[in-house]
């Protein structure tokens, strides 16, 4: 239960990093509190785990086409669609084209493979 909160808490931070960064021009959110970054988050972990296995399996010749950089695409996709469905709830965000996507789909991805890193490193400590 413990890594669960810690990963959803870092995810909210990941969510709220990049609509900060991307912000007026790319990302338009529809809270900017605290609970809404984390109900996104949320919503972010069971795109993730429901709609992530089904798209990578489909598009496995796409990824291997593009050497990987399939997955991008994916998670650009996931992004905008948890922004959308966030936003249904009054907790997301609207994006502003496929660069908007992108960008706060890697910076998010970024922000947790760095903290994946790092909690990795505690548990083995």
């Amino acid at each position: 239960m413990k890594r669960f909160l810690i990963r959803l808490f870092v995810t909210a931070l990941a969510f709220y990093v990049a609509v900060a960064l991307l912000s007026p021009q790319y990302i338009q959110p529809s809270s900017n509190n605290w609970l809404s970054f984390i109900w996104l988050a949320l919503i972010f972990g069971v795109i993730n785990a429901i709609i992530r296995p089904i798209l990578v399996i489909l598009g496995c010749p796409f990824i291997i086409l593009t050497l990987g950089l399939g997955i991008l695409v994916i998670n650009t996709g996931l992004f905008a669609l948890a922004g959308w469905v966030g936003n249904q709830f009054g907790v997301g965000f609207t994006v502003s084209g496929f660069w908007g996507a992108f960008l706060g789909s890697l910076v998010v991805s970024v922000i947790l493979f760095i903290s994946q890193l790092f909690i990795e490193d505690m548990r083995k400590k």
